[in-house]
């Protein structure tokens, strides 16, 4: 069994060392907010912050040369002017939360997505800079690594002055539940397919098969979505290979006791353990890739 986890470890962690290599541009938490009913009138939108920085925005501090506008040299491919910039720098939170210098035009989009250390507690606000209207949300919190809202703006009239707008959690559960049982169903078949290349095809071996891939691949994933939900796909991609090496012991273990019918105990032991390696391996990197390619199944 120590021969099996090192030839596993040797298989896998050049997989896993790429993932986590790339840290720094992997993903970070977000705050993802999407509009209903958002009129095409010219909007621009902000996160404000109770505190006066997360990562690399902070609130201006007076210097002409950090003011984040087209018109600063420093600045010039942002999408909106001294003007705009200067709304949001001059609009006062009466809870006093901060504009940390983050605008993003929400009229075409009807989203506003903050990717790069967004702030944990969190108003929504936007200006509609042809009216001259404000609209706040209450205080909010992320509540998972990517935390989705939805505001629903219907009703809601741009007129001038500033108005409160209300969001709610809408995090795709349905979509992740999708997703969790097509990676089970997707593992299962792979292995099953191994099997049969190992000449494992009665039906009470398929049972067996079947049965114990159910179990580990249902716990496997429900802990890998609950790690991804709140912590990111960087610890995800830690964990699934941790949580891999655990199963092929607990797979190995059983097989070897109850997969070898028809062969002598010393070479059906060997045979079924090289199995669990074999088709945990090849699951594990199919579902690295899937991870990356099709980032939605994971």
């Amino acid at each position: 069994m120590k021969k099996l986890i090192a030839v596993m470890l040797f298989v896998m962690l050049p997989i896993v060392c790429f993932t986590t290599a790339r840290a720094d541009s992997g993903p970070k938490p977000s705050v993802n907010v999407s509009f209903e009913g958002l009129s095409d009138e010219l909007c621009y939108g902000t996160l404000l912050s109770v505190m006066e920085s997360t990562g690399p925005a902070k609130v201006w501090d007076g210097t002409p040369e950090d003011a984040r506008h087209n018109e600063n040299e420093r600045f010039k491919s942002l999408p909106y002017g001294y003007e705009i910039w200067k709304a949001f720098v001059d609009y006062a939170d009466k809870d006093g939360y901060y504009f940390l210098q983050q605008i993003w035009q929400v009229n075409e989009t009807n989203e506003l997505n903050w990717g790069y250390y967004p702030p944990n507690t969190f108003k929504v606000l936007l200006y509609f800079p042809e009216s001259g209207t404000f609209f706040v949300s209450g205080s909010c919190e992320r509540y998972a690594f990517d935390s989705y809202f939805t505001v629903d703006f219907s009703g809601n009239k741009q007129e001038a002055g500033n108005h409160h707008i209300e969001m709610k959690r809408s995090y795709n559960y349905g979509q992740e539940l999708f997703s969790l049982v097509a990676r089970i169903i997707l593992t299962i078949g792979i292995e099953l397919a191994i099997a049969w290349l190992f000449v494992y095809r009665n039906r009470n071996q398929w049972i067996l098969l079947v049965s114990v891939n159910a179990v580990t691949q249902i716990i496997l994933n429900v802990l890998l979505n609950v790690i991804n939900y709140r912590s990111g796909h960087q610890m995800f991609m830690t964990y699934y290979f941790v949580f891999e090496l655990i199963v092929i012991v607990i797979e190995a273990s059983v097989y070897r006791s109850f997969l070898c019918e028809d062969r002598s105990p010393e070479r059906g032991k060997r045979q079924a353990a090289i199995y669990a390696l074999v088709a945990n391996a090849v699951s594990f990197v199919g579902g690295v890739f899937l991870a990356r390619w099709i980032p939605g199944i994971f």
